[in-house]
C-alpha cells in the first residue's frame, strides 16, 4: 500500500480523507436514494465540467487574459500501461488462486473458499454492489483509524476474550469430548474381549 493511501485511510491527511468519504457518500446518495442512473450521473458531471470550462474560458477572454493551457491534460502512455499491467496482474492472481484452491488437496481450504463465496452470494442477494462498496469504503476509512487510536484497549479485550474462550473450550473438552472418548475406548475394549 502506498504511503498516500495509508495516510488517507488512517486520517493523517484529513482533507483527502474527508473528501474521499464525502465523495463516496454523495455518490451513494445520488445513485441509491435519488435513484440516479450511473450513466446519467456521469453525463451530468461531464456537462458541468464542459460548461464550467466554456464559461471560464469566455470570461477570461472578456477580461483580456489568456485562457489556461489544457494541452498537458491527459493520461500518459506510461501511466495507462502501468494501470493495464496492474489490472492484468490482479486478474492473473485471481485465476491462479482459483486453480490453487481447486487443485489443493486440503479439505479446509476448499470448504473455507466455498463457504466464503456462498456468504458473498447471500450478502449480494440482499445488498446491491453500490451499497456494498459504500459500506466497504466507510468501514475501510473508520476501522483502521479506530484501531490505531484504541489499539491498547482492543488488544486487552482480545486477550481477555481468548482467555474466556479457552476456558469454555477446556470445559467442553472435559465434559463432552472426554466422555465420548471414554465411551469409544470402553466399547473398543469390549469388542476386543468378545473376539
Amino acid at each position: 500500500m502506498s504511503d498516500t493511501l495509508s495516510d488517507i485511510i488512517l486520517w493523517r491527511k484529513k482533507r483527502q480523507s474527508l473528501l474521499t468519504l464525502l465523495t463516496a457518500t454523495a455518490t451513494w446518495v445520488l445513485l441509491q436514494v435519488h435513484q440516479f442512473n450511473f450513466l446519467t450521473l456521469i453525463s451530468y458531471l461531464a456537462m458541468f465540467i464542459v460548461a464550467s470550462l466554456f464559461l471560464s474560458g469566455n470570461l477570461l477572454r472578456l477580461l483580456g487574459k489568456a485562457p489556461p493551457d489544457l494541452s498537458r491534460v491527459g493520461t500518459s502512455e506510461k501511466s495507462a500501461s502501468e494501470m493495464g499491467n496492474t489490472i492484468r496482474a490482479w486478474v492473473e492472481e485471481g485465476i491462479r488462486w482459483m486453480f490453487w484452491v481447486a487443485a489443493e488437496r486440503e479439505w479446509f481450504v476448499f470448504v473455507g473458499t466455498v463457504s466464503g463465496l456462498l456468504l458473498v452470494s447471500r450478502v449480494a442477494t440482499s445488498i446491491d454492489l453500490l451499497t456494498l462498496l459504500y459500506i466497504g469504503i466507510v468501514t475501510g476509512m473508520t476501522v483502521p483509524a479506530m484501531y490505531v487510536k484504541y489499539q491498547d484497549k482492543i488488544e486487552w479485550g482480545e486477550e481477555k476474550l481468548k482467555a474466556q474462550l479457552k476456558s469454555y473450550y477446556d470445559m467442553v473438552d472435559e465434559k463432552v469430548v472426554k466422555k465420548i472418548q471414554n465411551k469409544v475406548t470402553v466399547r473398543e475394549e469390549k469388542e476386543k474381549k468378545v473376539e
